[in-house]
């Protein structure tokens, strides 16, 4: 009896500890907003606010942190409401995704925004709100978007230039620049001249890249002008079967475009979908502005 009388002391003492624990950590961190009864804290702010700091962006910050978190509590409050919900996995993904456009991994990206101030979980949170509503957006408002696909073609035909009416069959030579290497692109593009000025057609196309360093040769297919580079697209206009466009630098090297087959050919398909994807875009983005709007008007913010 004395030892069950002995636990139950054990157990309320814990249980008293804990509420005390958490009175304090409730004071450490005042809140600031409240959204749909979802409290903001200072400390969400301030981790925010040093996140917009390293991205550069200027003006009051502790304002814009607010802001952005309030709409994003919204945007989760939304998310949940019609079952759309964001795995760890998800955010994690995204998070990897950030490291690899920065060339890094997802370790070095959690150091670099440690050794800055910042608490790498106020991205992962700003990650969460982003996906959530990416999804919210598709579910509820994709099929409210209705394009005229006449004014799409006419568009479309408004835009096309007589060096855009050709289709091609290409092969890329490629002189590569290795990562680290230290060997500039002036240097890559003099070597590219030098294989262009003896370039003599496709079917001799890697038989000249093998007596150079690091060049490749890669068959791209069948393109039509409206695939390309506007830039490239007029300079292919110029040249005939057999010719090779001049060196360009591009990601990872010097590019050449070399033409195996050209024939004139109208189509307006590839910049029909290039509209369609861009208005869109433009549509949806001004639905989902629209239907944010809707909701942080509809939402219980209190400031404090």
């Amino acid at each position: 009896m004395m030892r069950q009388w002995l636990g139950m002391r054990t157990a309320g003492l814990c249980l008293a500890l804990g509420f005390v624990l958490m009175a304090f950590a409730v004071q450490a961190q005042t809140v600031r907003v409240t959204v749909n009864g979802v409290p903001i804290t200072d400390q969400q702010i301030a981790e925010r606010a040093q996140l917009l700091r390293i991205e550069g962006q200027g003006g009051n910050r502790t304002q814009l942190a607010t802001e952005q978190l309030i709409e994003d509590q919204v945007k989760l409050a939304e998310a949940q409401r019609i079952g759309v919900s964001v795995s760890d996995q998800q955010v994690e993904s995204a998070f990897a995704n950030i490291a690899s456009n920065m060339r890094s991994s997802s370790a070095n990206l959690t150091n670099l925004l440690t050794q800055n101030g910042v608490n790498p979980q106020a991205l992962k949170d700003r990650l969460r709100a982003a996906l959530a509503w990416q999804q919210v957006v598709q579910q509820v408002l994709r099929g409210r978007i209705q394009l005229s696909e006449l004014d799409l073609e006419m568009q479309a035909a408004q835009q096309v230039t007589a060096a855009m009416n050709f289709d091609y069959i290409l092969k890329e030579v490629l002189f590569v620049i290795p990562q680290g290497s230290g060997i500039s692109a002036s240097r890559r593009t003099a070597e590219a001249n030098q294989y262009r000025n003896r370039f003599a057609g496709c079917d001799a196309a890697v038989d000249l890249a093998i007596q150079f360093t690091d060049a490749a040769v890669r068959d791209v297919g069948r393109r039509h002008a409206t695939q390309l580079p506007e830039a490239l697209a007029r300079e292919l206009a110029g040249l005939t079967v057999g010719q090779i466009s001049s060196p360009r630098v591009v990601d990872g090297g010097v590019s050449m475009m070399a033409i195996c087959e050209k024939a004139e050919a109208r189509d307006l398909t590839f910049l029909t979908e290039q509209l369609r994807q861009e208005e869109g875009s433009d549509a949806l983005q001004t639905e989902a502005e629209a239907y944010l709007q809707r909701l942080m008007a509809a939402a219980n913010i209190t400031r404090r």
